[in-house]
């Protein structure tokens, strides 16, 4: 298989982090090409149509392909995730109930009996307190447990009462906070799904691998994804991480914060850089152009009992990387996304927060030849 001139592999992983198809071969034999000598592992976000992801990978390919210069005697190949994600919010941005909760059917199939009692309820939703509550908790009953902590108040979310939780929600009304809980449920379980695919999935597949440098590029949840992978490796076993307007926590890296209830405590991906898995720069880009990634973390201020002025900002508790980049990490870089021939000044194991204004207009827009730049920047440094 080739991706614009480069050679590369597929693989695939179900929502359990199984390895369908080929069972990861076709990468296993990218990388034992001795002439390979770095295999970049490309991971899409929240889109669940295989055709869409391997137009990003083809996108953003093709712009490697055009920047010149390059790395020079390096021999890259890519392999190409595919995993099972969709989108947070619904099939539209304006999406109603009906829409949010087939969503949660699709992202929960074993649930659906439930998940049609809670639909049973939305006319009364307005009316009786009692339905409030119910509804609440028969959603969170569905969420797979095991992905929640402080850094997104998914742990307060499911200690709260569910009329509590309406009742947070439900400023501007109560179809208003059913909506955000099925839009903050939907992010939830995306969270885990990418983070068991992670750490289940390409951590192990990354583990059989011997060779080449092995470089982890994700993008928006894919960004999540290839971060558990990298945390369930073990130190100095990374070229480099590229995380492209990643939907994860601004505190992940974060050696302490303080979200003003349990204390200060570690970022969820702290053992990356406490164990330098990466042996190069990791890249994180941020702009305030993204008006995705903050979604579910603006419900987090909500459910959390915070003020919504500074809901998902850099100076909240609950913020996405990819619009505030990594918060109290002292080690982080303040850097700018360059243009194509720009030179970075790269320090190994830390976190180099690219303000992205320039070049990435909104969500999606990560395949530029400025992120190409960026990337063989990268990789020549490793």
């Amino acid at each position: 298989m080739q991706l614009c001139g480069f050679p590369a592999a597929e693989v695939e992983f179900d929502r359990a982090g199984e390895l369908v198809g080929d069972r990861g071969a076709a990468v296993r034999a990218l990388a034992a090409d001795p002439g390979v000598t770095d295999l970049v592992v490309l991971t899409h976000g929240w889109n669940d149509d295989p055709l869409v992801a391997r137009l990003l990978y083809s996108a953003l390919a093709g712009s490697m392909r055009a920047v010149s210069g390059g790395a020079p005697g390096r021999r890259i190949a890519f392999a190409c995730v595919l995993w099972p994600s969709r989108k947070l919010a619904g099939p539209e941005p304006d999406a109603g109930l009906p829409e949010r909760l087939d969503l949660l059917r699709d992202l929960v199939p074993g649930q659906r009996l439930t998940i049609d009692a809670a639909a049973d309820l939305v006319p009364a939703l307005t009316v009786r307190a009692t339905a409030r509550t119910a509804f609440a908790a028969a959603l969170l009953s569905v969420a797979a447990r095991g992905a929640d902590d402080r850094e997104d108040a998914s742990t307060q979310l499911f200690t709260l009462p569910g009329g509590t939780v309406m009742d947070r929600l439900g400023a501007t009304g109560f179809a208003d906070a059913a909506a955000g809980l099925l839009d903050f449920l939907a992010y939830y379980e995306m969270k885990a799904r990418a983070g068991d695919i992670g750490v289940r999935g390409l951590a192990p597949l990354l583990a059989t691998l011997d060779g080449p440098k092995i470089h982890l590029v994700g993008h928006s949840f894919g960004g999540r994804l290839v971060t558990a992978a990298a945390d369930a490796r073990p130190a100095g076993s990374l070229a480099t991480l590229t995380l492209l307007q990643a939907t994860f926590s601004h505190h992940a890296f974060a050696a302490g914060w303080d979200d003003g209830e349990a204390g200060p405590q570690p970022g969820a991906f702290r053992r990356v850089l406490d164990e330098r898995v990466v042996t190069g720069p990791i890249l994180v880009t941020h702009t305030a152009n993204d008006l995705e990634v903050g979604v579910a973390y603006a419900l987090a201020s909500r459910i959390a009992g915070r003020p919504a002025s500074a809901a998902g900002d850099a100076s909240s508790p609950y913020g996405g990387l990819g619009r505030n980049v990594a918060q109290r990490t002292a080690e982080a870089v303040t850097a700018e996304l360059l243009p194509v021939g720009g030179s970075y000044r790269w320090r190994p194991g830390v976190p180099h927060n690219l303000l992205a204004d320039r070049f990435v207009r909104g969500h999606t827009d990560v395949c530029g030849p400025q992120i190409a730049h960026a990337l063989w920047s990268a990789i020549a440094s490793s």
